[in-house]
């Protein structure tokens, strides 16, 4: 099945919704979304972006209808940047911020609408005063 979905052209399609799902964010947050990674050499399928102001932990937990990772976890409430990002040379706020989105074989651009939504839905909650 993936040498069928290969051939098929499933690593341009995923990464087509990869960059769309990029683009609305950072078009929604503008100048606060921050690619992790190289742009060009990387996976089809994988996303990786720190939002400013945000901590990626606390956005998933905002956000619970999206399956995402931080890219570390979490052991007894200590949140720390992953290594790898750190050894990317990336700041630890930026690399707390972190979130790793993954599409898949499945992937809609009806679930990168979803996505998009629960993600800017939650970032809302996340830094709308507290009355």
């Amino acid at each position: 099945m993936a040498a069928a979905d290969l051939a098929a052209g499933a690593g341009q399609r995923l990464a087509r919704l990869r960059d769309q799902l990029h683009q609305r964010l950072a078009e929604a947050l503008p100048g606060r979304v921050h690619l992790n990674g190289a742009p060009d050499h990387r996976l089809p399928n994988t996303l990786n972006v720190s939002i400013d102001g945000i901590r990626g932990h606390d956005l998933l937990a905002a956000a619970p209808g999206i399956a995402a990772s931080t890219g570390l976890a979490c052991h007894s409430g200590i949140h720390s940047p992953s290594p790898v990002l750190t050894a990317m040379g990336i700041d630890t706020d930026r690399a707390l911020g972190a979130l790793r989105l993954s599409l898949g074989r499945f992937s809609s651009a009806a679930d990168i609408d979803s996505a998009v939504r629960a993600l800017l839905d939650a970032i809302g909650h996340l830094t709308r005063p507290h009355e």
